[in-house]
């Protein structure tokens, strides 16, 4: 069999790219994303559904952008059940409907990652994985300055009805992570890193931006990050 076929038939995987514009006009995190530089930055689909088995697969468009401060994020996530009770930080967000970042910002170090995940009444958790998936997770770590606000359509935590969506802007700043790479980063350089869905009481979610290759629902696979690459172009362009 030929090779190419061979690579088909085994799944083989693409690691995808995304370059991510500075903002051209100021952020404010209001759960809106209606600034100019919003509205011309380009989008990317969470349409990887590893996992799936049954059940709606419902989408998530992103978007980022990125200044000297921050590294922004803004998402809608179609919804038909939105689950959010855990408002705390370090709380069970992952009981809730949420969203995730996988952040590795030193790609010659590929184990050493940290991870942010939020829901759309501003829980927060935040993780750093200094050696890897399989080792533990530093003791504590906590972002420092980020930002998450959502809003959405719908009723919360009342599967009775069928909400529509859930959006949230996040920012959170370079400071994080001045110890394990250039801060800001530098037009034209990369980190690597994932974006992922999940939870909800109804119709749970596992989509993600690049692909993981576990058995079983894992986020934690930094060999399948893609590519965040720091554009010097400017939003709007």
């Amino acid at each position: 069999m030929p090779i190419l076929l061979l690579l088909l038939a085994a799944g083989a995987w693409t690691q995808p790219s995304f370059e991510i514009p500075r903002a051209g006009t100021p952020i404010r995190i209001d759960g809106k994303f209606d600034e100019p530089a919003w509205i011309a930055a380009p989008s990317l689909v969470l349409n990887e559904f590893p996992w799936w088995k049954s059940g709606a697969r419902e989408r998530t468009i992103v978007k980022l952008l990125w200044d000297d401060d921050n590294l922004y994020i803004a998402h809608i996530s179609e919804d038909a059940h939105i689950t959010a009770r855990h408002p705390d930080r370090d709380g069970k967000i992952a009981e809730d409907d949420c969203f995730e970042i996988m952040i590795l910002p030193d790609p010659a170090n590929p184990n050493r990652y940290f991870n942010l995940e939020w829901n759309v009444i501003g829980g927060l958790v935040d993780n750093f994985r200094p050696n890897g998936p399989k080792a533990p997770r530093a003791p504590r770590w906590d972002a420092d300055g980020v930002q998450v606000k959502g809003t959405f359509e719908g009723t919360l935590n009342d599967d009775s009805d069928t909400d529509r969506w859930w959006l949230v802007e996040v920012a959170i700043p370079f400071r994080n992570f001045k110890d394990y790479a250039v801060t800001p980063p530098k037009p034209g350089s990369y980190w690597l890193g994932n974006l992922n869905r999940h939870g909800g009481d109804t119709n749970r979610q596992f989509s993600q931006w690049s692909a993981g290759d576990t058995p079983q629902p894992s986020f934690h696979t930094p060999h399948r990050f893609g590519k965040l690459i720091f554009s010097s172009r400017v939003s709007p362009f």
